[in-house]
């Protein structure tokens, strides 16, 4: 099992730096942050920008992996993001993964930020499928001598878009895509590297959420199965704090959602570092602690 931390962007560099290292220090595989322009009950308070702040932690770390957790075309658009995207990977010396997803709808901040009507699901899954596969072709790199990457889709064109050169990871950064859906599970088998879930965010109890969670991933090996997929093919991910208990509660809540995971075939989970109070409020001393048992 490989493990993962989510660290808010939320306090100046100098306070965040100390995360990112201490992160890379205590063993764990994979370091994430959110991509969004705000974010639910923190709408009110400071938030950082997420390539920046990415690009500060390639710098202060050396082999812990980054990504983002997850970003969406909400606000952003295929070509300038690969080049983001692409120069951050080289930074970091090729330690990116990219996390996707489709982007919430009406509740969410940076669905409309920026002017954006409203989407019907089936919208944003046709926009999130144009998005990523334009991605798949500009993160690859443009061949040589063609003058660059040109294509026109429903919601986002490029004309000779140029990227940075030869790629930091080949053929491209993997792919860790979120979705749960048929079609967006159809998506993870054709162009995923890996799949992240976070369950059931409605269930009222963390046995009700776990039941979510096995039901998805059977969906998972399903959709693999139509596109003559291994499942061994896939990294899965899954996002332990959309259960209603918080994983660094304690070290039993911890310990026992590790066991969970790795039972229903879970490759990797990922936790968020605690937080004073609000959301995702408990003590770094547990999250310390679990370190010390999975760096072992």
């Amino acid at each position: 099992m490989r493990h993962g931390i989510v660290i808010l962007p939320q306090q100046s560099w100098p306070d965040a730096r100390r995360l990112w290292q201490q992160a890379e220090e205590l063993g764990f595989d994979h370091a994430w942050t959110y991509d969004h322009l705000s974010w639910m009950s923190l709408s009110n308070e400071r938030w950082m920008a997420t390539i920046p702040t990415l690009t500060a932690a390639a710098t202060a770390t050396s082999t812990i992996r980054l990504g983002t957790f997850v970003t969406s075309p909400n606000f952003r658009h295929p070509v300038p993001f690969a080049k983001d995207l692409a120069t951050l990977d080289d930074i970091s010396g090729g330690r990116f993964l990219l996390g996707v997803g489709s982007g919430a709808g009406g509740t969410s901040f940076d669905a409309h930020v920026l002017g954006t009507p409203e989407l019907t699901p089936l919208q944003r899954h046709e926009r999130f499928t144009e998005f990523v596969r334009d991605l798949d072709v500009l993160l690859r790199h443009e061949t040589p001598g063609s003058g660059g990457i040109s294509f026109t889709g429903d919601w986002f064109t490029a004309n000779r878009a140029r990227m940075v050169g030869e790629p930091a990871q080949s053929p491209r950064m993997p792919f860790v895509v979120a979705a749960d859906g048929p079609k967006g599970l159809k998506l993870v088998a054709e162009l995923g590297d890996g799949w992240v879930t976070l369950g059931r965010p409605a269930a009222e109890t963390p046995d009700e959420w776990w039941r979510g969670v096995a039901e998805l991933s059977t969906r998972l090996d399903d959709a693999l199965a139509r596109a003559d997929r291994e499942s061994s093919s896939l990294d899965r991910y899954l996002s332990l704090d959309v259960s209603p208990q918080f994983s660094f509660e304690s070290i039993g809540v911890w310990e026992d959602a590790v066991g969970r995971a790795g039972e229903l075939g879970f490759t990797d989970v990922v936790a968020h570092w605690p937080r004073a109070e609000g959301i995702y409020a408990g003590s770094e001393e547990v999250l310390i602690e679990a370190a010390s048992r999975f760096s072992r």
